[in-house]
């Protein structure tokens, strides 16, 4: 098996794209052609997403010009969107793909509520990333949110993205 086709086998991101249209709305919120809008899986903090590539690149230096030129409009498309129907103050971003399995490239964007306890501000907003303290919203309620921020993006077309369903 070649190296990208064994690595895609095992990939978390891999395997979900691969199941597009399929996919339930937490998992495709939008899309283009390079790249997947999903909400991030166990995080405590509803309306966190995360921006994967479509293929399997694992650093930012692999990206094509036409992915990294469409990445930029897609963080401030979300941002926005994010912004609107959250009523964060602003957006974390932030890119590190090193927990085990999810190697893949991927960027968080996290909303940043207003009321946030101040140990979460900044890098402490990762604490909530599979802490039971602050247990991830229900499938239910992060596919409304995800419904929601879809219609957003619809709202304002000029985002280029295709949602599915």
């Amino acid at each position: 098996m070649p190296a990208e086709a064994a690595a895609t086998a095992t990939c978390f991101s891999c395997a979900n794209t691969a199941l597009l249209p399929d996919l339930p709305p937490r998992e495709s919120v939008a899309l283009d052609e390079h790249w997947r809008v999903a909400h991030a899986v166990g995080v405590g903090l509803l309306g966190w997403l995360v921006l994967v590539p479509r293929r399997h690149v694992t650093t930012i230096a692999e990206l094509t010009d036409e992915e990294a030129a469409a990445l930029g409009g897609w963080q401030v498309r979300l941002s926005r969107a994010l912004s609107e129907v959250t009523g964060c103050v602003k957006t974390y971003l932030a890119q590190f793909s090193e927990a085990p399995g999810f190697s893949h490239l991927h960027f968080h964007l996290v909303p940043r509520p207003a009321e946030l306890d101040p140990q979460l501000l900044g890098p402490g907003v990762f604490t909530l990333i599979d802490n039971p303290a602050h247990p991830a919203p229900a499938p239910a309620a992060v596919d409304a949110f995800a419904r929601r921020l879809r219609a957003c993006l619809d709202r304002n077309q000029s985002s280029g993205a295709r949602p599915w369903g």
